[in-house]
């Protein structure tokens, strides 16, 4: 008599699957797991090639912010292609601590990792400005457009920054800082992704 084969569990609701793999640089191909959480929402393997190739000249040697970790693949994918620094933030522990994981499995450095709430960190002055900062926070919320705001407020952006967004309306809706240019823009399913310049 053949035995049953285990149910399978259940496919997540979004695409990361619970794994993330990092597409290009130093740590090409490797794989990592990371916790689901309520409002997680990984940015795919081809929006995240799609946003590296704008990108392409301006992460080696970049300071990085990743305001809404999450999964980390914004933020491991910029340390991978070159960035000099990369600073990470969410409020899930359990995020941050896998992350935290990550890092030591590849030796990084220069990745540091806060658990914490964004809104209120980027209400304190910046040690440092950032070449590059990435927002791709949990919809229905209502942190994107105040997150930019401090970002622009506090002083965060170096003068020619450049800002990546994810978010459920265009970006012509979003009311952001108006020295912000639109450089790049695309949707895939509902979301749509941007690319901003500070100038």
């Amino acid at each position: 008599m053949r035995k049953k084969s285990p149910a399978k569990s259940p496919t997540p609701a979004h695409g990361g699957q619970g794994q993330l793999r990092i597409i290009a640089g130093e740590w090409r191909s490797r794989q990592f797991d990371f916790p689901m959480a309520a409002g997680l929402r990984p940015t795919p393997n081809r929006v995240r090639e799609t946003l590296f190739n704008w990108l392409a000249p301006h992460v080696q040697g970049a300071r990085v912010l990743d305001l809404f970790a999450g999964s980390g693949a914004l933020f491991l994918e910029a340390l991978s292609r070159g960035a000099a620094s990369a600073l990470a933030l969410d409020l899930n522990a359990a995020a941050i601590a896998s992350l935290r994981g990550h890092l030591q499995t590849l030796r990084c450095a220069n990745g540091q990792l806060l658990h914490t709430d964004a809104l209120r960190y980027l209400q304190e002055q910046p040690a440092c400005t950032f070449d590059l900062a990435f927002l791709d926070p949990p919809f229905s919320q209502n942190l994107l457009q105040p997150a930019c705001s401090l970002l622009e407020q506090n002083g965060w952006l170096a003068k020619d920054a450049w800002i990546y967004t994810e978010s459920e309306n265009p970006p012509s809706s979003l009311g952001l800082p108006g020295n912000w240019r639109l450089h790049r823009e695309q949707k895939a399913g509902q979301v749509h992704y941007a690319l901003w310049q500070r100038t």
